[in-house]
């Protein structure tokens, strides 16, 4: 009888390892699929493996390659439910949960978007993206608070971290602090003077103050050191415009397009 047990058991093994095999060349079928853009062949093969192993730590990945198909194929619906069927099986996913919020705010559901990024930021003290972007979010829904305060730390772990130093000023010129706002854009022009976004961040401050004069001159620096941003000629126009120098901002606008611009809301900036 023992014999009989040990050869059901050495039986048994054998199926699982060749469960395991068939399973991780399904894996390896979709991502060679994936590699060349085969996306429907990708996702038969991720949902093949899957099938055959329902319980399979990794299904969790491969929800997650499943949504970002549905993303690509813009069945975004889709990639939601990919997406939320991975993180049932993994919650702590960190990788999921980012792509996840990243959907819902790509949809316009800026909560739900929040939401993820602060179970992330739970999971993740200081992950970097999750802060910034639950920051802006909560900077566009006026939680300026909230905003200042995932800027402040992201800078105790990156005290260079520019996107936190400009989210910092802009949040700070919204909400009450103008001074300190133009005071802190001021500093981080002098440290890093090449820096063609600072100036173009303080020609929008100051053209928001209308003062026009010292706004054309930050936005004509920042055109100088990076003259091919078409963004900076757009800011650019946008001033000339309230200047009441339509001439120029045309001339602007045509840069701009040149350069990779909207024709269309160029010519409605002009209107």
């Amino acid at each position: 009888m023992r014999r009989y047990v040990c050869v059901f058991f050495f039986l048994l093994a054998g199926l699982l390892a060749r469960g395991q095999e068939a399973y991780t060349d399904l894996v390896r079928q979709g991502m060679d699929a994936l590699a060349v853009d085969s996306l429907s062949q990708a996702e038969a093969s991720f949902r093949a493996a899957m099938s055959m192993e329902p319980t399979h730590h990794g299904n969790s990945e491969l929800f997650r390659y499943l949504g970002r198909i549905k993303e690509r194929q813009e069945k975004n619906t889709e990639a939601l439910e990919m997406y939320t069927s991975g993180l049932n099986l993994s919650p702590n996913n960190v990788e999921l949960r980012l792509d996840r919020a990243a959907l819902y705010y790509r949809m316009g559901n800026q909560a739900r978007a929040a939401s993820d990024y602060s179970d992330v930021i739970d999971l993740q003290s200081t992950n970097m993206e999750a802060l910034q972007m639950r920051a802006h979010i909560r900077a566009s829904m006026h939680d300026y608070k909230g905003a200042r305060a995932d800027y402040e730390t992201m800078l105790v772990a990156e005290p260079h971290n520019e996107s936190a130093l400009v989210g910092l000023v802009l949040v700070n010129d919204r909400s009450g602090r103008p001074r300190e706002a133009m005071e802190q854009i001021s500093a981080l022009i002098s440290v890093y003077p090449r820096r063609a976004l600072f100036y173009a961040i303080r020609g929008g401050m100051e053209q928001r103050r209308k003062q026009y004069e010292q706004a054309l001159a930050d936005l004509t620096q920042a055109i100088e050191l990076e003259p091919s941003c078409a963004d900076y000629y757009v800011s650019r126009a946008t001033l000339y415009l309230e200047m009441r120098k339509r001439r120029l901002a045309r001339a602007d606008t045509q840069m701009a397009v040149r350069l990779g611009a909207d024709p269309r809301e160029m010519a409605s900036l002009l209107k």
